[in-house]
């Protein structure tokens, strides 16, 4: 039996991409990049290769149930685990945890969000494979970590702590601390440090590990799921997660454990990373033209602009002058133009406008 599975955690509204990520169609289910392939799509082709299609587990809002199934035809319906509620990251992970504690015990976890973009799948494999190595021989809770380039404040931060002395792990690390996206000074404290990594938020363990560490650290979450036991995979498990739901925490996984335990790792690589979580990020990773100028839309006029990331239909003619470090995006009748620095109020933006214009524009 294959032990290596793979729990793909979709289940966002991504408000940060609006207008063109919006609730009924979240980014994890756009082409953003313009490549062919969704962003959940490239997620399953880049863990495919190491992990069978039975293994595959999809955690993602009930609503999304229908998006999935038809973006990963590959899956059946029972490998689609649906939230009745948006609970974060913890009860995602408690819940295909003990799914799979019914299937196969000695299972060893990947777990990743479905909208991450990696330019090269091959070292991030590699250093997958590192880490599920790891994680067999020793019990750790794990999460790979990317070298910081600049001092971002979107991103949580590792601070690692003494080198594991392991053979070809020689980028491995117990880790130090956690911090949650500091401000942009103590960023740039972290970039020169060396000590810290940005925290992908991409996790590696074995069943045991974690189940271990939800009893220790998050027994409150661990004691809802643990009583569906018996009942995942039958006609009462929906009534069972809509009871648990209603009853669970709403707390992250890096807060609730990862922040806490004693036995987690970093593995830490340059692959080419980003969240792609922010209409920035898609600025950082993107090609740039001749100005530092991001574009999408085959009928975009620039004239003195620089530093600015467009996103349009293609159906529309936009003539943009005078603008330098701007968001300037479109869709299905919504207009946002905000500038790159102020990009964390977007999340602000959609909940004003939900409030004075309704669900129909969100």
């Amino acid at each position: 039996m294959n032990n290596t599975y793979c729990v793909i955690m979709a289940g966002g509204i991504g408000s940060r991409f609006w207008p063109l990520s919006k609730t009924n169609m979240p980014k994890q289910f756009l082409d953003i990049l313009g490549t062919g392939r969704t962003f959940i799509q490239q997620t399953y082709d880049r863990f495919k290769r190491i992990c069978p299609d039975e293994n595959f587990y999809v955690v993602t809002s009930s609503d999304y149930r229908d998006l999935v199934m038809q973006q990963l035809p590959e899956l059946r319906s029972d490998q689609v685990l649906l939230e009745p509620l948006r609970r974060n990251t913890a009860p995602c992970i408690a819940y295909a945890s003990y799914k799979i504690l019914t299937i196969n015990p000695d299972a060893n976890i990947i777990v990743a969000p479905s909208d991450h973009h990696i330019q090269d799948e091959d070292k991030f494999l590699e250093q997958v494979n590192k880490g599920l190595k790891f994680v067999t021989e020793k019990d750790a809770l794990l999460t790979l970590g990317i070298p910081p380039s600049r001092p971002e404040t979107g991103y949580g931060y590792i601070q690692i702590e003494s080198k594991v002395a392991e053979e070809d792990t020689e980028t491995l690390y117990k880790v130090k601390t956690f911090t949650e996206k500091p401000n942009l000074e103590l960023a740039k404290i972290f970039l020169e440090s060396g000590e810290f990594f940005w925290n992908s938020g991409i996790f590696i363990w074995s069943l045991s590990s974690i189940l271990k560490a939800f009893d220790m650290h998050l027994s409150t979450v661990s004691e809802l799921f643990k009583k569906g036991y018996k009942l995942y995979g039958t006609a009462d498990e929906v009534p069972f997660l809509n009871k648990t739901y209603s009853e669970c925490q709403n707390i992250s996984i890096d807060y609730g454990i990862m922040e806490k335990a004693s036995n987690v790792y970093v593995l830490c690589s340059d692959f080419g990373w980003s969240d792609l979580g922010t209409w920035g990020s898609l600025y950082e990773s993107s090609n740039k033209d001749d100005h530092e100028n991001v574009v999408s839309g085959q009928n975009v006029m620039l004239y003195n602009s620089t530093n600015c990331i467009v996103n349009m239909p293609n159906n529309k003619l936009v003539v943009l002058h005078g603008l330098d470090g701007y968001i300037v995006v479109e869709s299905e009748g919504t207009l946002l133009v905000c500038k790159k620095e102020d990009e964390q109020q977007i999340r602000q933006f959609v909940n004003d406008v939900r409030m004075n214009k309704g669900e129909e524009f969100v």
